[in-house]
């Protein structure tokens, strides 16, 4: 297949290196060092499930620069979702997929309202995007350097109830999750894709904002009383928003969520603490500062989430002067 990964850091470059390791034409989209070093020295995945070393390595700054891809995953940061969704519109063909795979819930949205825009009057101008979730620890260690920790790397993809029935979709997905599962890639097709990203973004949201405020990694939180209330009340706000967009978790979904938290290494940081620590912009506007922003807006509480926001504020372009 033909594939381009648009945002080749942590998580678009693990998995465009393991689908061009199995022979796929795949197209890094990055800029300055790291791209620099993926065209000069190629790309190195340090991984404890699948290393890679490619080179050479078919990277650019311009998505153009594949013409019709058959896939992309679009992996740029949250705040970049509207500059590089106009800059690939031009680049999709009538059967190219787009798979966001961001933090957060409404990318996809925001994905498609963009593309369709751009292309307005085309023939092939609708904008195909579907709906991805990734579940992987991995950032760029050096330009032209990822490494990823931890024992699992997942993706889980489905298309949004208006493409459902699209039988071209569909067939381009099934094709692309089975190259991706013959690359070695832990991928599925859900059927309620929607319900899976909430999934994510229930923990994801308690898990970032604890980590940050407190600079901590998620072993002294859980196996504190008051801060791993928190973060379960983090957890059932987030949940409570869900439902209002028709998404609806089992009962016991929080108590497995805490299971699940319990079974991390007690060093596991979220990639939102990394970034804070180095200086780094922050995607809380869309994390913790999401759910207060998307309850406010439903006048439903949200107490923790607005003050985990309101903590991390500061931080949100970086180290404060």
């Amino acid at each position: 297949m033909r594939v381009l990964i648009l945002g080749s850091g942590g998580v678009g470059g693990y998995f465009g290196a393991q689908l061009a390791k199995a022979g796929h034409e795949v197209f890094f989209v990055a800029r300055g060092a790291h791209l620099q070093a993926l065209q000069t020295r190629g790309l190195r995945v340090d991984s404890p499930l699948s290393p890679v070393q490619l080179q050479p390595v078919h990277a650019g700054s311009d998505p153009a620069s594949m013409d019709q891809p058959d896939i992309v995953l679009f992996c740029p940061k949250l705040w970049d979702v509207k500059s590089a969704a106009a800059q690939l519109a031009p680049a999709l063909g009538p059967h190219s997929l787009v798979i966001p795979l961001q933090n957060g819930v409404e990318s996809h949205v925001w994905l498609a309202e963009i593309i369709s825009a751009v292309r307005l009057g085309r023939a092939d101008g609708r904008a195909q995007v579907g709906i991805g979730v990734a579940q992987i620890s991995s950032t760029i260690g050096e330009p032209g350097v990822i490494h990823h920790s931890g024992s699992f790397a997942r993706l889980r993809v489905g298309l949004p109830p208006r493409l459902a029935a699209d039988a071209m979709l569909s067939a381009r997905l099934d094709a692309f999750v089975t190259a991706a599962a013959a690359a070695g890639i832990d991928i599925q097709r859900v059927p309620d894709a929607l319900h899976a990203l909430w999934e994510k973004y229930v923990f994801l949201v308690a898990m970032s904002g604890l980590t940050s405020l407190v600079r901590l990694p998620i072993g002294p939180i859980r196996s504190d009383p008051d801060l791993r209330a928190t973060l379960e009340a983090s957890m059932h706000e987030t949940a409570a928003l869900a439902a209002t967009q028709g998404v609806h978790f089992e009962s016991d979904f929080i108590e497995r969520q805490m299971a699940f938290v319990d079974g991390l290494h007690a060093d596991m940081r979220s990639s939102m603490l990394r970034d804070l620590l180095a200086g780094r912009r922050l995607e809380a506007p869309w994390l913790c500062g999401g759910v207060a922003r998307m309850a406010g807006e439903l006048g439903l509480p949200c107490p923790v989430n607005r003050t985990l926001y309101a903590a991390l504020k500061p931080w949100i372009d970086g180290a404060p002067a």
